[in-house]
């Protein structure tokens, strides 16, 4: 038989084919025998684990012309045309292109009539997660009571995407991943029945490059098998899938433990010259280096074991790492993993992260986060007692205000309503300032002032309808500024800027990164016809800056109504001396005379 079919000629046929499922397996076999089949199932687990085949087995072993039976025969018309996919009552249904109301509409129109060929009319409806809101809805009635002769199986990788409703009208079989050991003797015997010689250790790294999944392990073998003519070995294994032999993880490892930068930059240049993925490799270094850490933690697991080809040497380089620096090493790869996903260098971050393990101490990794701990609690130890000093400080001025207002001195310090009102806002939109200025990390200030005048101007509501064409715009330019930006809000405009209000600091920050707002503002130029700039602040403060507006100007008004009806008392025509010592002491937008008269 062709190499190239090796996929379609291992299908599992039977339930007894399936491989590391046997839980499951005895479960349908034993309903079949005591005819007490569900009307609904629903199979879920990681992908390449059986779970389409399943359902196809089940529906020959119930419509099976010598049965029911706990297996299908896949000699009869009724298996063969199932196995062939010509019998019109077995109807499998992709969900994640027949994903709508009508289709599944479709399905309850015609579940009412009797199968027309087989016993049981069953619908096979894989990746069921991927339907939408109103085909849950429609499918769930039919779900709870459908006619005796109907069988449901549902199919997902995704079980968690389920409403609980549909869920609980299913029986549900949690397909597991197929352990290295089934898989490693189900390769071998393929190999042995197709007459392909391959190396244990080459089948070995086949299964564990399939992450649990037989299918994948199967089509694996199928790829190294037409590339290696007469024998598999490790080698074309490792050159076919693009992963890293065993001597590159210990040639880079021996590097990084010695911290040698310059032998680092050689290796990661062979291995790109040699077609290796950056994100394949990160990875597979990951893998290493936690098998290095559960070696020197739990040497007697037996579960690191499963990946390691010279025990002996594995042993002697996990012994010269700290478990600390493990640790650190796997937390660093790991955060440069995430940002490899979206980075235009792979190459060059691959790198960085290396050098970044080489200059990784023991005791920077040890008490990093001691120290980071020490520090913050200094930083907040240290801004506490300036809190409390500036409090001491003002607690004494009011005092000494309350006292010269209290000897008759205030009526040479009033002032007209409308200069109250404008000092109050100044501290208030000052403090805003400040705050923004704080927490939210951004380089410039931001006065609010503007944006809070306009709002809600004309000018600004046309630019918030135009937004969602300019984040699409973003998104063509660049779909990871695209899902910065997004969660952002434009909250008001003022000049030739747009105030935008995050919810999330990262998200701000990044966007705030210089060249993803030339981007955005290229966009906004496109879309917006004007040259307009960004501008950032973050949702807490913008809401509070508003609502603080809000409470001034009904406080103005009140103040304004308040002085039109007062007395025509006599106006000092200067400021009290212990008012201008408020002022030097704490400027002119903080000092408020009022009158307690």
């Amino acid at each position: 038989m062709s190499h190239i079919a090796l996929y379609r000629a291992w299908r599992p046929q039977t339930f007894q084919d399936m491989v590391g499922q046997q839980h499951i397996i005895q479960t349908l076999q034993n309903s079949i025998r005591e005819q007490r089949v569900s009307h609904a199932y629903l199979f879920n687990g990681p992908r390449g684990t059986g779970k389409t085949s399943a359902a196809k087995i089940l529906a020959k072993a119930v419509n099976c012309e010598r049965g029911p039976a706990e297996e299908p025969c896949n000699e009869c018309d009724a298996c063969i045309g199932i196995t062939a996919g010509h019998i019109m009552d077995v109807i499998e249904i992709d969900a994640a292109s027949n994903r709508g109301i009508d289709e599944i509409r479709d399905i309850r129109d015609k579940v009412r009539y009797a199968p027309s060929e087989v016993r049981f009319k069953v619908y096979i409806i894989d990746e069921v997660h991927m339907l939408t809101a109103e085909a849950f809805n429609a499918l769930l009635k039919t779900l709870e009571e459908p006619p005796g002769h109907v069988i449901f199986i549902l199919a997902t990788t995704e079980p968690h995407k389920l409403p609980a409703t549909i869920i609980s009208r299913c029986q549900r079989f949690d397909f597991r991943q197929v352990s290295l050991e089934e898989q490693t003797e189900h390769l071998i015997k393929i190999c042995q029945e197709e007459g392909i010689e391959a190396d244990k250790d080459a089948i070995a790294y086949i299964a564990r490059l399939s992450e649990g999944g037989m299918r994948d392990a199967i089509s694996l073998l199928e790829q190294v098998s037409a590339f290696a003519d007469n024998r598999i070995t490790l080698e074309a294994a490792v050159d076919v899938t693009g992963g890293m032999a065993a001597d590159h993880f210990y040639q880079l490892a021996e590097a990084v433990k010695d911290r040698n930068v310059s032998a680092v930059m050689p290796l990661v240049e062979s291995l790109m010259q040699a077609g290796k993925s950056a994100d394949k490799c990160l990875e597979n270094l990951i893998y290493y280096f936690r098998d290095l850490l559960v070696m020197k933690l739990a040497p007697q697991g037996g579960a690191v074991t499963e990946r390691i080809v010279d025990p002996e040497r594995f042993k002697m380089m996990a012994d010269a790492f700290t478990p600390a620096r493990l640790f650190a090493m796997i937390d660093t790869l790991n955060r440069y993993q995430v940002e490899l996903k979206h980075a235009s260098q792979p190459q060059t971050l691959f790198e960085v992260a290396l050098m970044k393990l080489c200059t990784l101490g023991d005791e920077q990794s040890a008490g990093g986060a001691a120290a980071s701990s020490t520090g913050s609690a200094a930083s907040n130890g240290a801004q506490a007692a300036e809190v409390g000093r500036l409090r001491q400080q003002v607690e004494a001025l009011e005092r000494k205000l309350e006292q010269a207002m209290q000897n008759g001195i205030a009526g040479g310090g009033q002032s007209s309503a409308a200069d109250q009102a404008a000092s109050k806002q100044a501290a208030r939109t000052n403090a805003v300032r400040t705050s923004f200025g704080g927490s939210g990390g951004a380089a410039r200030t931001v006065k609010l002032d503007p944006y809070l005048a306009n709002a809600g101007s004309p000018e600004f509501n046309q630019f918030r309808m135009k937004w969602n064409d300019v984040l699409q715009g973003v998104k063509d330019a660049k779909i990871t500024v695209h899902a910065w930006l997004k969660d952002g809000e434009p909250v008001a405009s003022a000049d030739d800027a747009i105030l935008v209000a995050f919810k999330n600091t990262m998200h701000r920050e990044t966007t705030e990164k210089p060249a993803n707002r030339d981007i955005i503002e290229k966009v906004m130029h496109e879309v917006l016809g004007g040259s307009f700039r960004i501008v950032t602040v973050m949702m807490k403060d913008w809401q509070a800056a508003a609502q603080g507006a809000v409470s001034q100007k009904s406080e103005t008004l009140q103040l304004e109504h308040e002085s039109a009806e007062s007395s025509n008392a006599p106006q000092s025509p200067g400021r009290p001396v212990w008012v201008e010592e408020a002022v030097k002491l704490f400027g002119e937008d903080l000092v408020v005379v009022k009158d307690n008269d």
